[in-house]
């Protein structure tokens, strides 16, 4: 009787314990807002065998995208802002009170790049523009472009 009651007491003082967490636990979903306000969204742009995710903040009003990205000062690698266009049609966007040099993505509806002002300068107010109908443009942090092979004719995804 005597065992049986030892290991009663036993899974008694083991429920008690509670195990710590381990460090390989899964981490938190990344916010599905961005600081600015904005929603985060991930995007991939894919081609010649490669693709690439970025996360990016939608700006989808009038006043988020004249505002874009006027006045920060550093954008990640893996970070960039989508303007989409609904419906389509041609777009032409400048540097003003923009403080990084960009490059601007211009994407048609069918997914692909029909552009990408690369490296695009700070404060500038010279139109950069496409004339042809666009879904949306992608600003990601000017030369990342080049950097990940990003190239004209390449397809952008994302889920909104």
């Amino acid at each position: 009787m005597k065992p049986l009651l030892f290991a009663a007491a036993v899974l008694l003082a083991l429920a008690g314990c509670r195990a710590e967490p381990a460090s390989n636990a899964a981490q938190p979903a990344p916010p599905r807002t961005a600081p600015s306000g904005l929603d985060l969204v991930q995007l991939t742009i894919a081609g010649g065998g490669r693709s690439h995710a970025f996360t990016v903040e939608m700006a989808r009003t009038a006043q988020q995208q004249e505002r874009g990205l006027m006045f920060r000062t550093a954008l990640g690698p893996d970070a960039g802002m989508m303007f989409p266009f609904d419906p389509p049609r041609p777009a032409s966007f400048w540097m003003r009170n923009t403080l990084i040099p960009l490059d601007m993505i211009f994407i048609r509806p069918d997914g692909t790049i029909a552009r990408i002002a690369a490296n695009a300068v700070p404060r500038s107010e010279t139109p950069i523009a496409v004339d042809e109908t666009l879904t949306g443009v992608l600003e990601i942090r000017g030369g990342r472009a080049a950097e990940l092979g990003i190239h004209a004719g390449d397809r952008v995804t994302w889920q909104d």
